[in-house]
């Protein structure tokens, strides 16, 4: 799949899916887990996106498929140990994302210490919604993030609350990680997470971004 940066009408396929865990305080503490210490990275395969006005598959695997609603940050433009300062140089767009969770099969897996790679990358489980061109959004940490379900608000938050600002994400990940033009960065969930069934229409919404809708199917 590929996806188009809106300033520079630039096409890419759409690279790694870096997405960060536990960046908010009070949805550690909904899931009962600590507060990091540094950012707390995992990885979903491109295969995993889906765009809006499409529809996420539960598997079969899983009765307990979450929603989680993210701020996404676009890279634009590639590099390696990255500054703080230089960050937002490197973010091409935002948009809405969700990281569908298959918590029973995560919750599996804490418990016997395995990775969550299953529970997070089932196909159709990282929904991304239209690109906006990062400076129209502006200030990324004054954003709000909602999440409908079926008319019903399950999760309002603003990006100031996040532990770990996209500045911090981008300097940090490329530390580890080569960044790359398509690679696509979740930066964590805030609270209210919840469930999900066939039938239900989600509706991401993010200052400044273009609203995010897919149905549930299964």
């Amino acid at each position: 799949m590929k996806i188009t940066l809106p300033a520079s009408n630039r096409t890419v396929p759409i690279g790694k899916l870096l997405c960060i865990g536990r960046n908010y305080a009070e949805h550690a503490d909904e899931m009962g887990s600590d507060v990091p210490d540094e950012p707390m990275v995992f990885l979903k395969p491109a295969s995993a996106v889906i765009r809006t006005g499409e529809a996420v598959r539960l598997p079969s695997q899983s009765q307990d498929v979450h929603h989680e609603v993210e701020l996404v940050a676009v890279i634009g433009q590639g590099g390696r140990n990255i500054s703080r300062a230089d960050a937002p140089d490197h973010v091409a767009a935002y948009a809405v994302g969700l990281d569908m969770t298959a918590r029973d099969i995560q919750s599996k897996a804490k418990e016997n210490r395995h990775p969550w790679s299953v529970a997070k990358g089932f196909d159709t489980f990282a929904p991304l919604g239209p690109l906006t061109d990062a400076d129209a959004v502006g200030d990324s940490q004054d954003l709000t993030l909602q999440l409908r379900v079926n008319g019903d608000t399950r999760q309002k938050a603003s990006t100031q609350h996040m532990i770990f600002p996209v500045a911090e994400l981008v300097h940090y990940c490329s530390q580890i990680f080569t960044l790359a033009p398509g690679d696509l960065l979740y930066t964590g969930t805030p609270s209210g997470v919840g469930p999900v069934e066939a039938g239900d229409e989600l509706v991401a919404t993010g200052t400044g971004c273009e609203p995010l809708r897919v149905s549930v199917t299964r």
